[in-house]
Parts: C-alpha cells; structure tokens; sequence
C-alpha cells in the first residue's frame, strides 16, 4: 500500500453547503472525501445529470482500482461569516409566493415559487486555511504511471474556490493489529469496512455521510511513516447510501 499524504491551501474563501440554520448557511471544518475525489479528477460525473448522485457509478470502479481519498482535515483554520442579498435592484419589488417580483400586485401573471434563497450569511472556509488529507493507492497505479495524475491545484465548493495541493512523497505502509489505536484525520463513516471495530469517536452530521474525527478503534491498520495510522479496508462504501 502507498499512501500519499497531501496538504491542501485554501487560496480563495471556499463554501459548502453542510447545514442551513434559517438565515445562516454554514460549513462545517471539513472537507469531505466524496467531494475531494471529484476534485481531483479520480473520478468525472456528466455536466447534466438526470436523478439523484451518481456515486455507484463513479466510485465503485474506484474501489475495484484500490484507489482511496480520506476526508480533509484543517490544521490551520479561519472561518469568515460574510451576507449576501440576492434581491432586485429595482424601484419597486415586492416578496409574494417565496420569490420577490418587480410585477405589482393588479398585474394577472401568476408569479412562481423560487428555491433559493433571497438573503442571509453565509460562513466559510476562510481564504490560507490549510487542511491534510491522504490518497491510498493499494496496486502503485499512481507511482507507475497507470493512474490518475496528481493535480497541483483544485477547484472545491459552491463557489468553485481555488486551492493549492501540496503532495508528499508517497510512504509504503506496513499492515498490522491493535486493539486500540487513535486514526490519523477524518473518516468517513460509510466507508468503513468493519464500523463494529469502532471504539470511540466525535462526528460531524453531514450528507451523504458522517464524517468522524478523534476516531479511536480495534482491528487491522496500514501504519506509515510519520505516524500516519489508517483503518485497513477503506473504501467508498457507497452501496449503503
């Protein structure tokens, strides 16, 4: 197994969705590992897309590859809380029905329904925040040429937010057993391969899928250098969602 440890240099104010509390919409410290694969180009979805995601179809060859991106984790971190008003700019406009219209109230034309919103915050990841992932590659496709070129910049979030990766020479983990050991970074909980191994752990209550932090478990482990410490078996575990 070859794991290549990454940093990731937010060059622009980046925004996820991960939870809208009335006016707020807010993202959580993190960045999660289904949005970071896209990012890097592991895996390409259609501009259009009919229906819900596309996760098996995009990530279950992944896992036929041995190819694996954990959940970025910050090691420096800003959050920036900024407000946006999506409002017309116009002489007279009224809010009726879940949209603002410029049309006045004797007008006929039946004015519809919007789904997004007209106003609030929004909190982000700060611009020069600087957060560590891992890509696990189990059959060295990538230091053999076989597999995904490793991009030195991404587009992430909303917004399409610049940021800078920073890669690490690849380290050649060892496998072994502990009964008790603190997990380097997040997980996803999905891709877990055996959660009942699962001893104690905060969670972030995000879609599609939890992502935990301070993990600590049992079982069989893919030791690093560096003291880099990952649960043997991770994969998309996108059959559960």
């Amino acid at each position: 197994m070859h794991i290549y440890p990454a940093e990731l240099v937010l060059w622009e104010h980046t925004y996820f969705a991960s939870r809208e509390i009335d006016p707020l919409y807010a993202t959580e410290p993190l960045i999660g590992n289904y949005a970071l694969t896209y990012a890097l180009d592991l895996c390409r979805a259609p501009y259009h897309i009919q229906g819900g995601p596309r996760y098996k179809e995009d990530f279950l060859p992944l896992n036929e590859q041995g190819l694996y991106v954990t959940p970025a984790f910050f090691r420096q971190l800003r959050m920036i809380t900024t407000r946006f008003n999506a409002q017309i700019e116009s002489y007279y406009y009224r809010f009726t029905n879940n949209a603002i219209t410029m049309r006045r109230p004797d007008e006929a034309k039946k004015i519809n329904a919007v789904n997004y919103p007209q106003n609030g915050r929004i909190r982000m990841l700060g611009q020069g925040s600087r957060a560590q992932f891992y890509v696990l590659d189990r059959d060295h496709r990538i230091a053999e040429g076989r597999g995904p070129r490793l991009l030195p910049y991404i587009r992430l979030g909303k917004f399409m937010s610049k940021a800078r990766v920073l890669w690490s020479k690849p380290l050649v983990a060892r496998q072994i057993e502990n009964q008790h050991a603190h997990v380097s970074g997040m997980l996803n909980a999905a891709d877990i391969e055996n959660q009942e191994a699962l001893l104690v752990y905060s969670a972030y209550h995000v879609h599609p899928a939890p992502i935990l932090y301070d993990v600590e478990m049992s079982g069989r482990f893919w030791q690093g250098e560096r003291q880099i410490l990952l649960p043997a078996g991770l994969h998309y575990g996108v059959e559960r969602l």
